[in-house]
């Protein structure tokens, strides 16, 4: 399956490519061993799907790696021990078209917009839970218009060093949030762990605009908000019925290869409990999004593959 113009193509998982990324040991199963006996897409509650890109990223400035993130999970994912879970693979979106000049990359975000949403509704019954994994956090915005083919609006999570607000000057990573806004997708906006020193005045206004509820990582420093109490907050005191998206930025994680790599950021050991209480919590839960992990050399993809792992368990195995 490709895309309008062939620069993306949906690529599929036979048993013989589970076959390969799955190391087999005496006396032990795996993941990958269940998923090559039985991956139907159809049947499952949570549905695996990797996007290999960094056009986003790139039109946003930032690093490419991002295309190497889905399958540096896979390599560490289905070699884990094999756990009881509803959880099948659809595939990956993978970037397969010619480098662009900084001048086309918009036009190929937007055209992997459309792909991505075109894959989703196809591949996905509304009672099914995507797992997005890899490519930019510019994937949010057909996650979030596929969401609401079932819903009048959802609200979004995300944890996150920059709230993806910029302006709307062409599509790239950083302003997924201000679209799905233009378009009137979101009900409500939770970001938590901005970092101030890159979070411009345009978007802090889009999110007072919008009555988002965003937290600064330097509140957290400081003592003044605890994560884990916001994180509780938010499921005691969600009123609306609307679902809501879960989305995890790789970058507020410190130290983790990504697009907007930083010193500064939580513990990967933070984010997966905030993952597993979402998960066990009685929210309706649209998606998860695990986005912006980029790494490139073999060091980095084991860490990444690693990470996103520990992160996919812990949601899929409450």
């Amino acid at each position: 399956m490709l895309s309008k113009n062939s620069n993306f193509e949906l690529i599929t998982f036979t048993e013989r490519d589970f076959s390969f990324y799955t190391s087999l040991r005496p006396g032990e199963n795996r993941v990958g061993q269940s998923f090559m006996a039985n991956n139907d897409p159809l049947k499952a509650k949570f549905i695996l799907l990797g996007i290999s890109e960094s056009i986003g990223p790139l039109a946003n400035g930032g690093l490419q790696g991002a295309e190497n993130a889905f399958l540096s999970f896979a390599s560490s994912f289905l070699n884990t021990q094999d756990f009881p879970h509803n959880c099948a693979c659809a595939g990956y979106i993978k970037w397969i078209g010619l480098t662009a000049n900084n001048g086309h990359l918009s036009e190929l975000v937007v055209e992997l917009d459309e792909f991505v949403y075109e894959v989703l509704t196809k591949s996905l019954r509304v009672d099914q839970i995507p797992i997005v994994i890899g490519g930019g956090h510019n994937n949010a915005l057909p996650l979030i218009r596929w969401a609401n083919l079932f819903h009048a609006k959802i609200d979004v999570l995300n944890i996150d060093a920059h709230a993806d607000c910029r302006a709307l000057e062409g599509r790239h990573s950083g302003n997924s949030f201000s679209y799905a806004m233009q378009e009137g997708l979101i009900n409500k906006y939770y970001v938590f762990g901005l970092h101030q020193a890159y979070l411009n005045a345009a978007s802090t206004q889009l999110l007072i605009d919008n009555k988002a509820e965003y937290a600064f990582y330097e509140d957290y420093l400081d003592g003044n908000r605890n994560l884990h109490d916001d994180i509780n907050g938010l499921i005691v005191n969600k009123l609306n019925p609307d679902p809501i998206g879960i989305e995890i930025d790789m970058d507020c994680i410190a130290d983790m290869p990504s697009s907007a790599i930083s010193p500064s950021g939580w513990r990967l050991d933070e984010i997966r409990t905030v993952v597993r209480k979402l998960a066990k919590s009685t929210l309706n839960i649209a998606y998860l999004h695990l986005t912006e992990a980029a790494p490139s050399s073999e060091e980095d993809k084991k860490k990444v593959g690693k990470a996103l792992s520990y992160l996919v368990r812990d949601f899929i195995c409450h």
